[in-house]
């Protein structure tokens, strides 16, 4: 984090607690109508009467899950909440609310924070969620953040990862694997700026990819696409971990196999461009890189009438058999095995 030194910071301790908490949710409005109480009492109160509520966490670790040195914190606070969002939006719900908690270093002043949560306060405006609660606290270890997301659906409309049968088509939503080569051209830039500090950071030509990585949306119109079409997925999940990694998912818990084919699979031009610059191989890239926050589901045959010529929507594959196994149908025809590469974090460095 770079500070700037003419400025004066207020450290967190002038606050305390129960003051910062006060300051960052001062401005907070209730907009959901099945929020009964939010922040200010020892619990938040929320209403769904005979839906069915959907409760998802993350957590977030500095030098584990974000680099604050080309990660601008109001960024950080979007992306936070974004990707728990994401979460809800893969079950076929509505998010509605969300808790915020920090664990917070010394070495950030309440400006930082303030600009942390200003991050959050935009996402849920524009996600249209309330803030009903959350926690402070200290931390030895930087900067942690944990974000607990709460929704809605009807019970007939939920979709669990374990629905998906033999012959259903394999769907994903916009295009995969240009946030971690953002992430890469990033990395790059900071080994850049270490040997020669004077040198600015060219990310000309990157633009979609850093955005994919340091803003990403999660996709909540997907859920009205669908009802529009009259199409229920038989399974879902958001691509968080890579595309590979969360077809095994799918895979394992609704009993199946799939092929994936590798000339269905929906990337960005800038993504191709900067493959090729990079040196790396495109459908690696792109099935196992993570943080894209698109959705991967799977459909009825029956329903791809419904869904053909969609631009929103890409059919990459199929559900087979279980003994058939998960594959990668290469263009020349190849049926490779599937490995789960995605993003780990509990991987050994």
């Amino acid at each position: 984090m770079i500070e700037d030194k003419s400025q004066e910071f207020t450290s967190l301790s002038k606050l305390g607690e129960f003051g910062l908490i006060e300051h960052l949710t001062q401005h907070i409005q209730i907009k959901q109508p099945n929020t009964l109480k939010g922040v200010g009492d020892d619990a938040a109160v929320l209403d769904f009467s005979n839906t069915k509520t959907l409760v998802s966490t993350d957590l977030l670790v500095e030098g584990v899950h974000f680099d604050l040195s080309y990660m601008p914190l109001k960024h950080l606070g979007y992306k936070a909440v974004v990707v728990n969002l994401s979460d809800i939006y893969a079950m076929n719900g509505t998010p509605t609310q969300i808790t915020v908690s920090l664990a917070v270093s010394n070495r950030f002043p309440l400006e930082a924070i303030e600009e942390l949560y200003a991050g959050m306060l935009l996402a849920a405006e524009t996600y249209n969620v309330d803030i009903v609660g959350g926690d402070t606290t200290s931390s030895q270890k930087g900067l942690i953040i944990s974000i607990t997301a709460i929704g809605h659906a009807q019970e007939n409309e939920i979709v669990y990862r374990s629905g998906a049968k033999p012959n259903d088509l394999l769907v994903v939503t916009g295009d995969i694997g240009s946030a971690y080569l953002g992430l890469q051209v990033l990395e790059r830039e900071k080994e850049v700026f270490k040997v020669n500090p004077n040198n600015q950071p060219d990310l000309e030509g990157y633009t979609y990819l850093i955005e994919r990585q340091l803003k990403p949306e999660a996709r909540k119109d997907i859920k009205d696409l669908l009802e529009k079409l009259e199409v229920k997925p038989t399974s879902m999940i958001d691509i968080s971990d890579g595309l590979s990694s969360e077809i095994l998912h799918l895979c394992k818990q609704s009993g199946v196999g799939c092929n994936l084919y590798e000339e269905k699979i929906p990337i960005d031009p800038q993504f191709i461009n900067t493959c090729e610059e990079f040196n790396v191989d495109s459908t690696t890239i792109a099935i196992n890189g993570g943080e894209d926050y698109e959705l991967l589901f799977t459909i009825d045959l029956k329903d791809f009438d419904k869904i053909k010529g969609n631009p929103n929507l890409t059919v990459i594959g199929h559900i087979t058999e279980q003994a058939s196994g998960a594959n990668l149908v290469t263009r020349a025809g190849q049926a490779i095995a599937l490995k789960a590469r995605g993003w780990n974090a509990l991987t050994e460095d």
